[in-house]
């Protein structure tokens, strides 16, 4: 496959090439404080010069000393809104007027979808959600119209934030693209690590000196857009640059999660303190479930218009922390916070294991900068592994 370097201002060339090719184009941009991804119409939109600050349960920006474009960690949401969005109706039941009806299904997407600035572990994330939502017992119909024909656009991360912890996992910084597939670089694999959603192209910014870009294709549509586009070969320099970038984002990243055992560990310790601990500051808010680039819990709901001539059935996301979200029959099954942040984290750490194969987490750490107390997984985990098979005091 072919790979190159461009200029940025290369990259104008791509979102103008991708939107001629009928693509709606999502990147990241700055609103409200933070980076969200939304419809790109030019690059003057990324979040050139500005790098995400993040803490347990803080997040904001601050300016770079530099104009990179992707010098941020993660946005607040991943790009779970675009092919699994907050809120999508199903279908629609039309009143005929003769006390019958007809049913409308939603439409597909008019347009295919271009994501630009995808991290690693946000194609980790992309991977375990097509593992949930194509390659399971049932394809779901609307995952499948957002997700068909999807082109990613990676960028290797050269600024994580300090919650990152994606080399605990196995999931980034960067990304190698060979004759063997695509597979995270920079931290050790693990039997529970997630396969990424294969991109299209890889980009680096380089930024030792030249601002530059360093662009490597791995599928024949990102051979064929990278040939369309501007570039020179790539020097020895140049791969020598990325080599350094992503071995300084790697030893930047100093979160960690012990993954060995994991998944017994958290099972055999169901009666821990630690839940009662944890409870006591959690505010079963659902940030977490919100923000976690994974996550696919939703309910449905059905209203109908005033007139009574529409009806409308509607997937919204829902979340383990909601009370109603276990109710069945007369009461919910777990009706305590500790019951249900222990349900989150041992789902998403233990028995995704046992459901998916992998683990439902990416490392991405949204859910320890979004969560308003600053509750920390990785903190949780070392808690209970630290007292595991021991009395312990509550």
């Amino acid at each position: 496959m072919r790979s190159g370097v461009m200029t940025p201002t290369a990259l104008e060339s791509l979102v103008l090439l991708l939107r001629d090719r009928g693509y709606r184009v999502v990147g990241p941009q700055v609103r409200d404080g933070t980076i969200v991804y939304d419809e790109l119409a030019s690059t003057a939109a990324l979040p050139r010069g500005w790098r995400d600050v993040q803490a347990p349960g803080r997040a904001g920006l601050e300016r770079r000393d530099d104009d990179a474009l992707f010098g941020y960690a993660v946005g607040a949401s991943g790009w779970k809104r675009e092919l699994f969005p907050p809120r999508q109706r199903l279908w629609e039941a039309v009143s005929d007027g003769d006390a019958s009806f007809h049913v409308v299904e939603a439409p597909e997407p008019d347009q295919p979808l271009a994501f630009l600035g995808v991290r690693p572990c946000e194609l980790a994330a992309i991977g375990i959600q097509d593992r949930v939502f194509l390659h399971g017992l049932a394809e779901d119909r609307v995952y499948a119209g957002h997700r068909r024909g999807l082109l990613l656009v990676a960028v290797e991360c050269h600024a994580p934030a300090a919650t990152c912890f994606c080399t605990s996992i196995g999931t980034g910084p960067g990304l190698d693209v060979d004759a063997d597939g695509v597979r995270a670089a920079g931290s050790a694999a693990h039997a529970t690590t997630p396969a990424p959603a294969v991109p299209d192209l890889v980009l680096t910014e380089l930024l030792d000196g030249e601002h530059r870009l360093l662009v490597r294709a791995a599928t024949d549509e990102g051979d064929d857009l990278l040939a369309a586009l501007e570039h020179r070969e790539a020097t020895t320099g140049d791969l020598a640059a990325r080599a350094a970038t992503l071995e300084a984002a790697q030893a930047a990243i100093d979160r960690h999660l012990e993954v060995d055992g994991l998944h017994d560990l958290l099972l055999g310790n169901l009666a821990h303190p630690r839940w009662d601990d944890v409870a006591a500051r959690c505010l079963a808010c659902t940030n977490c479930t919100l923000v976690c680039p994974t996550c696919f819990c939703s309910t449905t709901e059905d209203t109908t218009d005033l007139t009574g001539e529409h009806a409308y059935h509607e997937r919204r996301w829902d979340s383990c922390f909601t009370l109603e979200f276990t109710h069945t029959g007369p009461a919910s099954v777990r009706t305590s916070t500790r019951s249900r942040y222990r349900q989150w984290l041992t789902h998403k750490l233990a028995t995704w294991v046992d459901q998916f194969d992998t683990t439902g987490c990416v490392g991405c750490g949204r859910c320890i900068a979004w969560c308003p107390v600053g509750i920390d997984l990785t903190e949780e985990v070392a808690a209970i592994r630290a007292t595991d098979g021991r009395e312990v005091t509550a």
